[in-house]
């Protein structure tokens, strides 16, 4: 059987196939943020046969860092210990999913293992509700793949993740460098029903990751090319920034440029309730 190399989406066919095959691991990232019980009940009830739960929470953020938005990245030594947990090595084929789009959380998960260097990561396109959709088997049973050791990696890959530093020194930059991937009326500070201060970092454009989406699924990888590139004003992939809210649907925004071919933008992991955090930082308001 040809073995699996999928780097950003897979869809349920593809999966089914492979289901059981002992190279492949599945996460199960479901989250709300209006209720951060909710995941872990959920996956409790049901889901992929051989899923283990990622809590967006606990596995996917660490709350003791202070300044740093409202999902702060984990420290890379604890989340290599958690990976190695759920029974994941490099040799792995790993399938992230969530309820439905990908943007809670399975694009976190899927970002925070390419940090570490695991590249044969995927987000299960459609996520749970189009795996249930096809009549595909679910199960409440809590077996899992056995532990390993902690994943073997040097640490976080630094040259993907973007800081507060760094954003505040190109804030006089054309815009194109940096995108944020909240809902419009946030994003103008119109409202603002999570974060303490409403609008944008100066300069930003706004592109909603919602906009990559139809019926629950990314859309084309050519659709989306058509789309994204022109917002970056001429600049590689690599130059660009990506920020949402707390870091988490940016990583959805990213697997929407890399599923189009626009590969090595970096994520913001503070964002907006990062950027906040500190008063004498600048916000706009209105349309960019």
């Amino acid at each position: 059987m040809t073995p699996m190399h999928w780097t950003t989406l897979v869809d349920v066919p593809a999966l089914a196939a492979r289901l059981g095959d002992a190279r492949l691991r599945l996460l199960d990232a479901r989250a709300v943020l209006a209720d951060p019980q909710a995941g872990a009940a959920a996956f409790a009830a049901s889901h992929l046969p051989g899923a283990v739960h990622a809590d967006l929470d606990r596995d996917l953020s660490d709350h003791g860092v202070q300044g740093q938005g409202r999902h702060p990245l984990p420290r890379a030594d604890a989340f290599a210990r958690r990976v190695g947990q759920w029974g994941i090595g490099p040799q792995h084929q790993v399938v992230v999913y969530d309820a439905g789009d990908g943007s809670m959380a399975a694009a976190r998960a899927w970002w925070l293992l390419r940090l570490l260097g695991h590249e044969r990561v995927a987000v299960l396109d459609g996520g749970l509700a189009a795996w249930r959709a096809a009549g595909l088997p679910e199960t409440a049973d809590a077996a899992a793949p056995d532990p390993l050791p902690p994943y073997p990696a040097a640490g976080f890959d630094a040259t993907r993740i973007a800081t507060a530093a760094e954003v505040l020194q190109r804030l006089g930059e054309p815009p194109g460098w940096l995108l944020d991937a909240r809902g419009a009326e946030r994003f103008r500070g119109e409202v603002e029903p999570i974060d303490p201060v409403a609008g944008h970092v100066p300069g930003a454009l706004n592109r909603p990751f919602t906009a990559n989406l139809r019926q629950g699924r990314f859309r084309p990888a050519a659709e989306l090319r058509a789309e994204l590139e022109p917002l970056l004003h001429g600049r590689a992939p690599r130059e660009a920034v990506l920020m949402c809210g707390s870091g988490v649907t940016a990583c959805h925004l990213l697997l929407a440029f890399e599923h189009a071919g626009l590969g090595g933008a970096r994520v913001y992991p503070g964002s907006w309730s990062g950027w906040i955090a500190d008063p004498s930082r600048p916000v706009a308001r209105g349309a960019a």
